[in-house]
């Protein structure tokens, strides 16, 4: 996953209104989300955890939160925004996903003389725990009204991203939960699992767009509070950073290649909220995409191996020549002999020694007169091969051995007069006495 720093995130969102509507999870979307366009820190601990204060990084609190009453009952509010010169973000707390508040929000965003950019909501938790035993049938009802609504507020140039809840742990002690329901907190896993399959299918028909935070975070138990339902700063980094993915993905802005690095990947980060996250440096963009931060130059790998020297190329040989073929003692040749040397006249005639020293002149001959050879004695083309008779081959006949019985196995399908009658038949005649001729 990429990484993000502060200055690739405002010019992401640059000139963008960011609307995000949820529960206290959400909440802390939006808080770290501001965090990240301001500097490159996480959150603390404490930040995570208050609510409805005055202000949070330079942002204010517009309704509701300690403007008001303090409590954790369905009817709580907390409107906050951030706004900078080229970005505004602005977080409304929801108890339920559709109802008449909802629907006040709503209307006022399409009277509003900003659209936005961006809508990321998220509600789950208060719907399944805090309203009727039948939570699921008015829960699927409510998201129809929902993005039916959207739809007609909107524009199609909008990015609307529906987070699935987070999964919680086996034991639930938060606020949003009733104290007659706390024996029913073991099941909370299942109804949120269920909860988020109605709830993506349902956005997924109307053309919303789904992140799985569910799926994302179904194995990062050690990054979730005690309290079974809240998350740690590392987590809510890591979440901000897949909702900046996906909506760089939706937009095809392309990301600088760099994965997670240092502290923030490993585990929770010690001290104050200015310090830094050790980051890897950028590598693999393209200049020509203008890139955010100045790029570093790839890594030069070296190879595990030393390269092999240059091979020189191997000599060409000539085809080895074959030797002649002597002739038939019984056939004469039938072609004459022409050489080519100049020590030679062509009315000379050999004997058939000096024709076979003549091609092989390391064999000594004892008649080998009236020619020599030089260095640069070149052999001409191959004569034809002459006729020769066809030589018969001796084959052996085929061995076979007389007198021996033959090897019977007596057994329930081998009648033994038959057996003793095979081996009598076979048995070899004993030799005949010769008749005298007296």
């Amino acid at each position: 996953m990429v990484q993000l720093l502060s200055s690739e995130v405002r010019q992401l969102l640059h000139n963008k209104f960011v609307l995000i509507l949820g529960d206290s999870v959400q909440r802390s979307v939006y808080k770290d989300l501001v965090l990240l366009l301001q500097k490159d820190c996480l959150l603390t601990p404490s930040q995570l955890k208050v609510k409805g204060e005055p202000s949070f990084e330079q942002d204010e609190l517009v309704d509701g939160g300690q403007k008001g009453s303090m409590h954790n009952r369905t009817n709580y509010r907390e409107v906050r925004q951030y706004c900078s010169g080229h970005h505004l973000v602005r977080f409304h707390f929801l108890t339920r996903v559709y109802n008449d508040y909802v629907q006040a929000v709503l209307k006022e965003l399409q009277a509003d003389k900003y659209t936005p950019d961006i809508v990321i909501m998220n509600s789950c938790l208060w719907d399944i725990s805090r309203y009727e035993r039948h939570y699921i049938e008015s829960y699927r009802d409510n998201l129809e009204h929902l993005f039916r609504h959207l739809h007609e507020v909107v524009p199609r140039s909008c990015l609307v991203l529906w987070n699935t809840a987070m999964p919680v742990g086996q034991r639930v002690t938060g606020g949003f939960l009733p104290r007659d329901q706390q024996d029913l907190a073991h099941l909370l896993g299942c109804k949120v699992i269920e909860a988020n399959f109605y709830s993506s299918a349902e956005a997924k028909r109307h053309g919303f767009d789904v992140l799985d935070l569910h799926f994302h975070f179904r194995r990062e138990e050690r990054l979730r509070q005690k309290d079974g339902v809240h998350w740690n700063q590392l987590a809510h980094r890591q979440l901000s950073q897949l909702l900046l993915a996906h909506v760089a993905d939706a937009w095809g802005v392309e990301l600088p290649h760099r994965d997670l690095g240092g502290k923030f990947k490993d585990g929770p980060v010690t001290g104050g909220p200015d310090q830094r996250i050790e980051r890897q440096p950028q590598a693999g963009r393209d200049p020509l995409t203008s890139p955010l931060t100045p790029l570093l130059p790839p890594p030069q790998n070296r190879p595990l191996l030393p390269l092999p020297s240059p091979c020189l190329p191997l000599p060409q040989f000539p085809p080895p020549l074959l030797p002649p073929i002597p002739c038939h003692p019984g056939i004469s040749p039938q072609f004459e002999f022409c050489p080519q040397d100049t020590y030679v006249s062509s009315d000379h005639h050999f004997q058939s020694d000096q024709f076979l020293n003549y091609f092989h002149p390391d064999v000594p001959s004892s008649t080998q007169t009236g020619f020599d050879f030089q260095g640069d004695f070149m052999f001409g083309p191959q004569l034809p091969r002459p006729p020769f008779p066809t030589r018969y081959y001796q084959q052996r006949a085929p061995v076979v051995h007389r007198g021996f019985r033959r090897n019977l196995r007596r057994g329930p399908y081998v009648r033994q007069k038959r057996a003793a009658q095979i081996l009598q038949e076979t048995a070899p005649s004993p030799p005949r006495a010769k008749a005298s001729l007296d």
